[in-house]
């Protein structure tokens, strides 16, 4: 699937008050983001006694991913950008970057 006709299938789900444009996904980020970590931390600390990557854990995060690229979706739609436009111009920067020798470091603008 490409990005941008994801994004378009993304907010087709988008039901939410828009007075509230750009901070509920930008909250709903975050709270993602998070179950995110807590399921990789969750294995790190080898909740299943293991610590193993089981296709059962690997799916749950599948799905948390899933629900951080809806709430992506949503925010750069609310801020007027595409998924194809904010990918075309990330590889941009980080190509700019290994050529500059800037790929490890700080600051955005580096």
């Amino acid at each position: 699937m490409e990005l941008n006709e994801y994004q378009k299938k993304a907010i087709e789900t988008a039901v939410y008050d828009q007075k509230y444009k750009v901070i509920y996904p930008a909250l709903g980020l975050g709270d993602e983001a998070g179950e995110v970590l807590g399921k990789v931390k969750k294995w790190l600390r080898g909740d299943d006694g293991e610590g193993v990557m089981s296709d059962e854990r690997r799916d749950a995060i599948k799905l948390e991913i899933g629900d951080v690229l809806w709430y992506l979706a949503v925010l750069a739609r609310d801020l007027d950008l595409s998924f194809d436009d904010i990918a075309k111009a990330n590889i941009e920067k980080l190509h700019s970057r290994k050529e500059r020798g800037a790929i490890k470091g700080n600051g955005d603008y580096r």
